[in-house]
């Protein structure tokens, strides 16, 4: 680990994390605070994907919409309008709005071919945007002078590594910046984003054999063929499955790292008490 102990963290003149676990638990909003606070630089793997991998995909796919409108087309012929997203780190809808989900047209829904594609492509681009991070760090560093940083990372980094190598180029390469952190939910935290994401479902990422598996698995189940799902019922099946699937895949990343509570991280309100939260997990982690 970077901080082998919660003396050479507390010490460190450069305090450098990566937060990672299910969407929902806290990360945004621990780093966030840590940002708020002063000191720390912030840096959202999810705002990289959609302002710097994808958004030339993002505002193609909404020019494409606009060009079936006359009015809209002639402007944009023209170049007398622009359409772009307006992505912020509070407001990524951008991204999930362009992976979309598959289905019946009609209700919204993408063929699974090109369902696929854009799979693929979020996939290739939060790959390169992991692998930013050290290019980050020493930005945050030259560029602005923070000395601390922490890195915001998705709920589906765990689709694209393999932690039980540990020649896993991702995760090799993010712990040598970074410590590695866990945030851990409990049974309690799953139904409650199942709860939540029953009532407004929203596109995910998924690796490719999982999402096969469940596709298939929904058709035979529901007796239809692709263009007949109903493509929010489809995410909503899938996404208890979802989180049982990464679960085990964050419990072995966190051998890379440390691992703090969903709870304990709700509780922290400062920049001191997020340092005292990551030495006792490193102290926590040293015991036998």
């Amino acid at each position: 680990m970077l901080y082998e102990t919660a003396e050479a963290w507390r010490a460190a003149p450069q305090k450098r994390v990566l937060v990672f676990g299910m969407s929902g638990l806290g990360k945004t909003h621990v780093s966030q605070m840590l940002r708020d606070s002063g000191g720390w630089f912030h840096y959202s793997i999810d705002y990289r994907i959609g302002t710097r991998y994808m958004g030339e995909y993002i505002a193609d796919n909404a020019k494409a919409e606009a060009m079936k409108v006359p009015f809209l087309r002639e402007l944009l012929l023209t170049d007398s309008i622009y359409i772009g997203s307006n992505l912020t780190f509070q407001n990524l809808t951008p991204v999930a709005a362009y992976l979309g989900k598959p289905g019946d047209p009609a209700r919204g829904g993408l063929p699974m071919q090109d369902y696929r594609r854009r799979q693929d492509q979020f996939r290739t681009a939060e790959i390169h945007a992991l692998l930013d991070t050290g290019y980050f760090i020493d930005r945050a560093q030259r560029l602005y002078g923070y000395p601390n940083f922490i890195c915001d990372t998705g709920g589906s980094i765990c689709e694209w590594v393999t932690p039980e190598d540990p020649g896993d180029p991702i995760l090799r390469d993010l712990s040598s910046h970074t410590l590695l952190v866990w945030i851990k939910g409990d049974a309690a935290h799953t139904a409650d984003l199942v709860r939540r994401f029953d009532k407004a479902p929203k596109p995910m990422s998924y690796q490719p054999e999982f999402l096969t598996q469940a596709w298939e698995a929904y058709l035979a189940e529901n007796d239809c063929a692709e263009a007949e799902v109903d493509p929010d019922a489809f995410i909503r099946w899938t996404y208890a499955r979802a989180l049982a699937h990464r679960q085990p895949r964050y419990e072995a990343m966190a051998r890379w790292g440390v691992t703090v509570t969903a709870d304990a991280v709700a509780e922290v309100t400062d920049a001191a008490g997020f340092e005292t939260l990551i030495a006792d997990a490193i102290e926590t982690r040293q015991s036998p």
